[in-house]
């Protein structure tokens, strides 16, 4: 079932899309340029907007629109890297994308802080957070199965517990197997992307404390800097989606 409602952005009008299929382009009226479908969107509050879109243009269309910050030579990460960028300036029209830097920890970020903002994206999926208020981060993962031969690395055994994923504990379907294992990791994944500045053990400092399935959320203690956190997330049936705001 497809999720159409009208938003309004600052005047301009878009159209809301989960888990689309439709090719059909939306256009963001102000400029007239043509926007790729929305698999998802997400309006978090005044300040704050989250998108996704499966990538489906070429370089071509994004070149035009989109400055590129630096070389990238892979022909598909190029493409991942130019509709990541793109999708900030949908979110918010006034978003500054030229104005975009990079820190040694490889982050982008705005020098003046008149956005925060996050990108992720994995396959032919991109998304983005984008606040003007809020630290955040974003990530968006493909489930696959070589999760669960790794996962040992990044959650710890009490984690192990909390989210049932111990030998012999049965989850709901079979796709909880790669699921379960891929959510997690991007959960942690976002917490990274917030915290931005690097140098962080996946297993000890950011600890998954428990869920709450109603609401679609994680909480989270990031040791570290002792912040707690609330992580949300989206399964989708072939994405996971896990953003975080402070």
């Amino acid at each position: 079932m497809f999720d159409w409602r009208p938003l309004s952005f600052q005047g301009i009008a878009y159209l809301r899309l989960r888990r689309c299929n439709n090719k059909s382009k939306i256009y963001n009226l102000k400029s007239k340029i043509p926007l790729v479908p929305i698999f998802f969107q997400h309006q978090i509050n005044e300040n704050t907007r989250l998108g996704v879109w499966k990538i489906e243009e070429t370089d071509e269309f994004f070149k035009g629109n989109v400055p590129q910050h630096r070389d990238v030579t892979h022909p598909h990460k190029r493409l991942q890297h130019l509709a990541g960028r793109f999708l900030l300036q949908f979110l918010f029209p006034d978003f500054p994308y030229e104005l975009i830097q990079i820190a040694d920890t490889r982050k982008p970020f705005l020098p003046d802080e008149q956005y925060h903002f996050s990108i992720s994206h994995c396959g032919d999926y991109a998304a983005a957070i984008v606040s003007r208020t809020s630290r955040v981060g974003v990530d968006i993962e493909i489930p696959v199965e070589k999760i669960g031969k790794v996962m040992h690395k990044f959650l710890s055994a009490k984690e192990h517990g909390i989210f049932k994923l111990l030998p012999g504990v049965s989850n709901d379907s079979a796709m909880n197997i790669f699921q379960e294992p891929t959510l997690l990791w991007s959960a942690k994944e976002a917490v990274f992307k917030w915290y931005a500045e690097g140098g962080v053990d996946f297993r000890r400092e950011i600890r998954l404390l428990n869920r709450d399935e109603a609401t679609e959320t994680i909480a989270c203690l990031f040791s570290k800097n002792g912040t707690e956190l609330t992580i949300h997330y989206r399964k989708f049936e072939q994405l996971v989606l896990a953003w975080v705001m402070s």
